[in-house]
């Protein structure tokens, strides 16, 4: 492996240790998420998934579903940046779990380039819609 290669991976582990600190943060019961923006080699957002800003921070109803209005960790750190004078264009998002296709949409709209993700979502039609539009995807099993 080239020595920028083995760079990038050791960078990409310590950013997806830090996503899944972040997911630590969700109230999310059935499933916590955490995601990393990073442009440039800093850290420009960050999110979980959770319910918006006013709601109770309640993701579950009675019946354990999750409410449809709770929004997902990539989701959230692409609206900070919406929100900032920041931009997504050219940069990476590191999430502990791939994204749905809802969010897929968002990650390509936004401009990012690259998804690196932890653990595979049941459907992978979010990263097989990532790939056809060019967005480099990797999974990393192993953060060790």
């Amino acid at each position: 492996m080239q020595r920028e290669t083995i760079k990038q991976l050791k960078y990409d582990k310590a950013y997806l240790k830090m996503a899944l600190e972040w997911s630590k943060l969700s109230y999310c019961k059935r499933r916590q998420v955490g995601a990393l923006i990073v442009k440039d080699k800093m850290i420009i957002s960050d999110g979980y998934n959770g319910t918006p800003t006013g709601f109770e921070n309640l993701c579950e109803d009675e019946d354990n579903t999750t409410k449809w209005y709770v929004l997902h960790a990539e989701a959230n750190a692409i609206m900070k940046v919406a929100s900032s004078t920041q931009s997504c264009k050219g940069s990476t998002l590191y999430i502990t779990m791939s994204p749905c296709q809802q969010c897929s949409k968002l990650i390509h709209q936004a401009g990012i380039v690259r998804v690196v993700y932890h653990t595979q979502y049941k459907d992978d039609s979010g990263l097989l819609f990532l790939k056809k539009a060019g967005i480099a995807v990797d999974h990393l099993v192993s953060l060790d």
